[in-house]
C-alpha cells in the first residue's frame, strides 16, 4: 500500500511538474520577441545619445558665435566713441585696449583674467598672500 501512494505521488508530482513546465516555460518565440525588443531600446539609446551630442555641439557653436558677435559690438561701438567723442570721453565710455574705467588691464583677447587673491582696499593694506597676513604683534613679556 505505501508503494502505491508513493508511486502515485511521483506520477502526480511529474505530471505537476510536465503542466508548470509547458505553462511557464520559456517559448523560443517569446525570447526571440525580447531579444528584438531589446536590440530596438538598444538603436532607440544610440540615437537619443547621438543627438543629445548633436545638440551640445551645436549650442556651444551657437554661444561662441554669439560671444564673437558681442565681441564685434563692443570693438564697433569703442571705435565709434573713439572717432565721435573726445578722447577722454572716449576713454571713459569704451575703452579698447585696457578697461581704464574699472583700473583693470584686458588680454589679447579683450578678457579680463582670473584673480587668484583679493584686491586692496588701499595701497598700504597687507595683502593676504603676505607672511604676516592676519597676525596681530605679540609683546614679548620677560
Amino acid at each position: 500500500m505505501i508503494w502505491m501512494i508513493a508511486l502515485g505521488c511521483l506520477v502526480a508530482g511529474a505530471a505537476l511538474g510536465y503542466w508548470f513546465a509547458s505553462n511557464k516555460g520559456t517559448d523560443s518565440a517569446k525570447v526571440t520577441d525580447l531579444e528584438t525588443h531589446v536590440q530596438e531600446l538598444q538603436r532607440s539609446q544610440a540615437v537619443y545619445r547621438e543627438e543629445v551630442s548633436d545638440h551640445f555641439s551645436t549650442t556651444a557653436e551657437l554661444i561662441q558665435q554669439m560671444t564673437d558677435s558681442y565681441k564685434e559690438v563692443y570693438q564697433h561701438l569703442a571705435n565709434g566713441a573713439q572717432g565721435l567723442c573726445s578722447e577722454e570721453v572716449a576713454n571713459k565710455l569704451l575703452p579698447t585696449s585696457h578697461d581704464k574705467g574699472f583700473g583693470l588691464e584686458l588680454d589679447e583677447d579683450g578678457m579680463l583674467p582670473p584673480k587668484d587673491y583679493a584686491p586692496r582696499q588701499n595701497p598700504n593694506q597687507v595683502g593676504a598672500l603676505a607672511e604676516d597676513f592676519g597676525l596681530g604683534k605679540i609683546k614679548e613679556t620677560d
